[in-house]
């Protein structure tokens, strides 16, 4: 497949600090592209490099074959954009909001209406509501529908699911991939590790660093330690007392649990056996210990530790 995106050794910084550091990656075309960090790691100031909001220090980016720069105004035309924040008309109604964006880019509700029917014919109801007077969910919905009312080639999302529901967030990523079977290209980004698994492929983004690309199953895969769950009622004791121990190479909450990877290439079956029988000898009566398979957010916080890993 073509690539609908290039951006090659791309750097921009304000002032002393440097939001993104080199930034390399290339999204086909169809694929749903994840860029997976936390808050300030570069996203937002790649997406608005992408989106010909910034001019990049070095480096260069192409989109849709077109430099971000020199054909900025051919560029706006194909995109669809929804920022971080809510962006749309607070005192406009859900109607006259969507009408406003397809005229400003030419067209008419009714023209896009075959590609936003999924999405807006939930909120459709409330068509006649101000944008400032519907809920997280609806105000998603709305702008995912702004952004697409003029059949953009290119659907950029940053961070659209912060600070939603659930049941919104979730919904949200079905309405993404039937995007995507529909053949539309997408860059979205999230802090949210569990939706990386929703994406084809996902760059690991931290400090402005790329640190890693790939199918998401494919990054958890190359975890190079033995991985343990752990979990206890005492769990700050828990904590510090795995951290404590000689072998421990990292030790860090997951959810209910503790992850706990250790130095030594051993089999994970065998350490679960060691550690348990020694956290049981120090007083941890009720402690469950068994191997994990790692995922996508271990490996993000083993490639954390490197060195050369700034932080954000």
């Amino acid at each position: 497949m073509s690539s609908i995106v290039s951006v090659n050794g791309v750097s921009k910084s304000f002032g002393a600090t440097r939001a993104l550091d080199a930034v390399s990656f290339d999204v086909a075309s169809g694929e749903l592209f994840g860029l997976i960090g936390p808050d300030g790691a570069g996203k937002t100031t790649l997406f608005r490099i992408l989106t010909t909001l910034l001019v990049p220090d070095t480096g260069t980016a192409t989109v849709l074959g077109l430099d971000g720069v020199r054909d900025l105004w051919a560029i706006r035309s194909r995109l669809g954009y929804m920022p971080g924040n809510f962006s749309l008309y607070p005192d406009l109604t859900v109607h006259e909001n969507l009408s406003f964006f397809a005229s400003v880019f030419g067209t008419t509700v009714e023209e896009g209406r075959h590609l936003i029917a999924p999405i807006y014919d939930q909120i459709a109801p409330f068509a006649d509501r101000r944008a400032d007077a519907l809920s997280g969910g609806m105000k998603q919905k709305l702008a995912l529908s702004c952004a697409l009312v003029h059949r953009p080639d290119l659907l950029l999302l940053d961070e659209p699911t912060t600070g939603v529901d659930a049941v919104s967030r979730r919904e949200f990523w079905d309405q993404l991939d039937a995007l995507k079977r529909s053949g539309l290209t997408i860059i979205v980004s999230t802090p949210y590790m569990d939706e990386a698994l929703r994406c084809d492929r996902v760059a690991l983004i931290q400090g402005g660093r790329i640190l890693d690309i790939d199918a998401p199953r494919s990054i958890g895969a190359r975890f190079p330690r033995p991985l343990l769950a752990i979990k206890s009622g005492d769990r700050y004791r828990l904590l510090t007392t795995l951290r404590a121990t000689p072998n421990a190479h990292s030790v860090y909450p997951f959810g209910e649990e503790l992850h706990y990877a250790d130095r030594r290439s051993i089999a994970a079956e065998r350490l679960a056996v060691e550690l348990r029988d020694e956290l049981q000898g120090a007083g941890f009566a009720d402690v469950v210990v068994s191997p994990a398979v790692p995922g996508i957010e271990d490996v993000f916080m083993e490639l954390m530790t490197q060195p050369g890993t700034r932080a954000a």
